[in-house]
């Protein structure tokens, strides 16, 4: 898929968010000079946007060490100075490689998340998107507490033609997983997916689980898990970050993949996530279509966020 067509799915999926708040940042300098009032208002703007107290923070800052040359429209100047620090900010997640560095085989996924954040989803068009590429990919269904995840990891194997590891509903989910990476190293498969349970409201079992899958993994394929991604919905804002915080006491995330940014006005969420959590967002999704899941580009992210 082309680079571009991409940018314009971006750009249309943060409509909501360019309209309430970009917007509004240049419009509060549209009709005042720069002093502490219009900063205040602009840092009220960034909140509501759910960036975030912690990173809300630091752009500010960024702006007031550094007073308007006066050359430009204050708006832009103030719009553009602001896009720089949000870059900046999220440069920590340098885009990833269209794909993983698969420097081992199987190299082994993991997918945390709490249920309905899109995570069986991810995982369906990341293992298409990993078969186009010409590798064989096998998938996991570790979520053996619902019947309804099994099937829908089901479908999408189907549909991306390829292999599933399942055990009947209410099985354990660590020979679930053992299974599947004992299947792995016999079948020479490149890479493994591992869907997980998300029912953050037995939040010690969720804990006890997720560490007993991970020495499974250890166990059988010594450096597994090889990336942790983390899949929160965009559309949630401040409780995507308090889902986070959870799953990263449970176990180390190596990645975020954000989804649904197409349904939400607070696309800002994804710096204060960022920045509080300090781990890089991997993946964004715009959209329905195996491509609406891509690799993410900070540069990218925030020009589609502002440009008109």
């Amino acid at each position: 898929m082309a680079e571009g067509s991409f940018f314009q799915r971006l750009k249309q999926g943060l409509t909501k968010s360019r309209e309430t708040w970009v917007e509004k940042i240049g419009a509060i300098f549209q009709n005042r000079q720069w002093d502490e009032t219009s900063l205040d208002a602009m840092e009220e703007s960034l909140l509501t946007a759910d960036v975030g107290v912690k990173a809300t923070q630091k752009l500010i800052d960024a702006l007031r060490r550094q007073a308007p040359n006066g050359d430009q429209d204050l708006g832009q100047e103030m719009a553009a100075r602001l896009q720089a620090a949000m870059v900046g900010m999220l440069q920590g997640s340098a885009p990833a490689s269209k794909l993983s560095p698969l420097s081992v085989k199987p190299w082994v996924i993991l997918f945390l998340g709490v249920n309905g954040v899109g995570k069986t989803t991810t995982i369906g068009k990341l293992a298409a998107q990993y078969r186009s590429a010409g590798k064989k990919v096998l998938l996991v269904a570790g979520d053996t507490f619902r019947a309804a995840a099994v099937e829908q990891l089901d479908i999408w194997a189907q549909r991306a033609g390829v292999d599933v590891v399942k055990h009947k509903a209410g099985s354990d989910p660590s020979a679930v997983v053992f299974d599947g990476i004992q299947a792995a190293k016999s079948r020479g498969v490149d890479i493994v997916l591992i869907d997980t349970a998300g029912r953050l409201h037995t939040k010690v079992h969720l804990v006890e689980e997720l560490k007993k899958i991970r020495r499974v993994i250890m166990r059988e394929q010594p450096d597994a898990p090889h990336e942790t991604l983390l899949v929160l919905d965009a559309t949630t804002g401040q409780n995507g970050l308090q889902q986070a915080r959870v799953f990263k006491e449970a176990t180390a995330i190596t990645g975020i993949v954000l989804t649904k940014l197409d349904g939400t006005a607070k696309g800002g969420v994804i710096v204060g996530i960022q920045e509080e959590l300090g781990v890089p967002v991997k993946y964004i999704g715009v959209g329905e279509t195996i491509e609406d899941l891509q690799p993410f580009d900070a540069s990218q992210f925030v020009q589609a966020l502002f440009e008109r």
